[in-house]
């Protein structure tokens, strides 16, 4: 540190040190623990950091429980309302979803995080649909749901519905329908994205069945899947047309309703209104708890479909647009020379093909790893999701994320999504590097600098190799993947530094500049032995090879992030005894139901820390792999997607976004790695491939797959007890060794030119 930097933090210290005494006497004063004391004493659960807490991870925490607040204050003494299924369930004390919340004092939804977005590619706008049909437009808005209301049954309000079925369909443009019944009555709601007068569009098609005469209601929401979302005023447009909400935003109607609506929050949910002659054209709610409701008559066991139309961009007038299409053609250009999978295994399949939709909507231009609660920018959640996308046949959206890294990086280096994490510098370079390896192009003339720099930032973040200690020569200790605890010396940012250095060299070689890619890989092999010291420190501490999360911890769910140095970077060989050992630990100790069960944090069943152990598992040959694919399928919702964790009991979501596009992408990678995968310059075939598969009669195949050496189509045909498997490929260069290993049957090498192996049984 120099003298301008010890002036600076001491001019610092001492202007706040007023401010800092007088918030404390305040506190001490009126009761309160004294706050700084009390952040002091956090502070000592993890190892000194240079950053007390990422501002974006502070900002998004108060956000939510901004929210959570204002929840408590509203959900509690309001229970006669329509609320959404995940208060409907996690407020019920007969749900296993059921929480106390005597001493809560925000309440969130802990336990039905689930939802699934709808979109055009390269459309930022992504509405979600829930579990039970409503649909959320607008990010972190007011949602639009529908009922059925008799007058000789008792209502059908598909959250409050014992049972529902949803799917995801994408045989066009993607949407989700969504059925519930009760008492004979039918409800089915579709929602998707469409052009309508080229506006991207969110439509809501109900159609209803019902034995006697009833009415579908279409009702304004001020609620999403995350709590309340204000509504303050609600206007009803010229001719019954629609509604404007919040002064802005159009909600069109398809044709003329029966009968509209509206409540404040003084008369309760309109919900309470319905049997009330309409009298007003508009609502006003100085506490932003407006809602409103259009009816629409139904006959008796005569299907009625009605549809609401909410443009997500600008339109000319509050009158209906006209000239529609569904968006299609937006759909197959997105999709035009994507990496296709063909199994017998029907589930897993729509699995494979609805991530690859999931990736696609979620890079519009940035990359997000949720359509809501995550939907900004990290470099971790961003690095394997590229990978994805490349793999899947995608490079240039790949591209697109990358050319936005260097607006990213700050002036010394650093590749900035989250202040405090180490890991971004090596999981960015690692991207640019897949992307020139997969496609077999040079990195741009316009990334050399941004490489440089990122690279100059890996070898001057490291902590001195001298004098000994744990630490010696790794980074310092930081919040990493957050998941893994406190502020520390993390391992899973050591490896992500090395693989960095490692294809920063690679890349700069790329540029012509030898000697400087020779340094990198030397200072890469130098962080590496510094790594090998340390874990050779906490194996003779231990007296086992398996790897905790970082030098001064124990054995615990953290060290999932250390088996990253097996997958995705492969440093070390699939045998590797401590890579092995921590893998096992993880299994025998953290695994709940056959899932990764993370307790730090997130507090339920990750379905994409679960397929990381079984990337681990696939190179070392063990069938557990199959296992983990098999408890993760399971896992997902029945639109195919996942959330981030999942709680143990409810099987709903339970930590951060309700559809985890890096879980979607891990899908995508195993289910490519157990077809082709790369593997100390040789590619190997067919590891992965299932026995129950082979006992179909029907072809398997996957390609065109990008590889580091080509792509490569592959298909194995199951003959009696002979499969076939062969390929075709265009090498970028010359052809690699290629194994063929497929369970139960003898490993077999190809031939330079050969393109057809049939196995024998062991």
């Amino acid at each position: 540190m120099n003298l301008s930097e010890k002036v600076a933090i001491y001019w610092f210290y001492m202007r706040w040190q007023p401010l800092k005494f007088i918030i404390r006497r305040m506190a001490i004063s009126r009761g309160f623990a004294d706050p700084f004391l009390l952040l002091a004493r956090l502070a000592q659960f993890g190892q000194p950091s240079d950053v007390a807490a990422p501002n974006e991870l502070l900002r998004a925490t108060a956000i939510l429980h901004a929210r959570g607040l204002i929840n408590s204050q509203t959900i509690q003494y309001n229970m006669d309302w329509v609320w959404p299924y995940w208060i409907t369930r996690q407020f019920n004390p007969k749900d296993n979803s059921f929480i106390p919340r005597a001493f809560s004092l925000t309440h969130i939804n802990l336990t039905q995080r689930n939802w699934t977005a709808v979109g055009l590619p390269d459309f930022p706008e992504l509405p979600i649909i829930d579990a039970r049909g409503m649909v959320t437009p607008w990010l972190d808005g007011w949602s639009v749901d529908g009922w059925v209301i008799a007058d000789k049954l008792p209502p059908l309000i598909p959250s409050r519905a014992i049972s529902a079925s949803q799917e995801f369909l994408f045989e066009k443009s993607p949407s989700v329908v969504t059925r519930t019944e009760s008492e004979g009555m039918h409800l089915k709601t579709v929602a998707e994205v469409i052009r309508v007068a080229d506006v991207p569009t969110c439509r809501m098609t109900f159609t209803v069945e019902s034995p006697v005469a009833a009415k579908l209601a279409i009702s304004l929401r001020p609620y999403n899947p995350e709590g309340i979302s204000f509504i303050n005023d609600i206007t009803l447009h010229d001719e019954s047309a629609g509604w404007s909400v919040n002064g802005g935003q159009l909600v069109f109607f398809g044709e003329k309703p029966d009968s509209v609506h509206f409540s404040h929050f003084r008369q309760g949910d309109v919900y309470h209104q319905l049997q009330e002659p309409a009298k007003e054209l508009s609502v006003r709610c100085s506490v932003g708890m407006a809602s409103a409701a259009v009816l629409f008559a139904v006959r008796p066991n005569e299907a009625r479909e009605v549809f609401i139309d909410i443009p997500l961009g600008k339109v000319k007038s509050n009158a209906p647009p006209e000239n529609e299409n569904e968006g299609a053609e937006d759909w197959s250009r997105a999709l035009a020379g994507n990496c296709q999978l063909k199994i017998p295994n029907a589930h897993w399949q729509f699995l494979y093909d609805a991530a690859l939709r999931s990736l696609i909507l979620h890079s519009p231009g940035d990359i997000y790893p949720g359509p809501y609660t995550y939907k900004r920018f990290w470099f971790r959640d961003a690095a394997f999701i590229v990978h994805g996308l490349l793999c899947a046949g995608l490079a240039g959206r790949a591209e697109k994320v990358i050319d936005l890294f260097p607006k990213r990086q700050t002036p010394t280096g650093y590749f900035l999504s989250q202040e405090g994490e180490w890991d971004s510098n090596g999981e960015g370079l690692w991207a640019i590097a897949q992307f020139c390896s997969i496609t077999g192009r040079a990195p741009k003339p316009e990334w050399k600098d941004m490489i440089y720099r990122a690279a100059g930032w890996i070898r001057r973040k490291r902590i001195p190799a001298k004098p000994d200690s744990p630490q010696a020569g790794l980074f310092p200790p930081g919040y990493s993947a957050e998941h893994l605890g406190p502020s520390d010396y993390y391992y899973w940012d050591d490896f992500w530094g090395v693989l960095g250095l490692r294809a920063a060299a690679a890349l700069i070689r790329a540029y012509g500049d030898t000697a400087k890619a020779l340094d990198l890989e030397k200072q890469a092999d130098d962080f590496m032995l510094c790594i090998e010291r340390s874990l050779k420190i906490v194996s003779d501490r231990f007296g086992h090879p398996a790897m905790p999360a970082g030098p001064y911890r124990r054995m615990d769910a953290g060290a999932i992030g250390s088996i990253t140095v097996g997958y995705p970077l492969k440093l070390w060989n699939s045998d590797d005894p401590r890579l092995l050992a921590t893998a096992n630990y993880l299994v025998e100790n953290c695994f709940y139901r056959g899932g990764f069960f993370q307790e730090m944090s997130h507090s339920g069943v990750n379905p994409y820390l679960t397929l990381h152990v079984a990337q681990v598992f696939l190179r070392a040959g063990d069938s557990r792999a199959a296992e983990l694919m098999r408890c993760v399928a399971e896992l997902a919702s029945p639109t195919g997607q996942w959330p981030e964790a999942i709680h143990p009991w409810s099987g709903g979501g339970c930590m951060g976004d309700g559809q985890h596009i890096w879980a979607a992408a891990e899908w995508m990678l195993l289910l490519r790695n157990c077809f082709v995968r790369e593997e100390g310059g040789q590619l190997i075939l067919g590891s992965g491939i299932l026995p129950e598969w082979l006992s179909q009669k029907s072809s398997l195949a996957f390609g065109p797959a990008p590889t580091e050496f080509g792509p490569i189509s592959v298909q194995i045909d199951p003959d009696q007890d002979r499969p076939r498997v062969r390929w075709t490929a265009a090498w970028h260069k010359s052809e690699p060794v290629i194994k063929i290993h497929l369970a139960g049957f003898h490993p077999e090498t190809a031939e330079p030119g050969q393109t057809l192996i049939r196995l024998k049984p062991l």
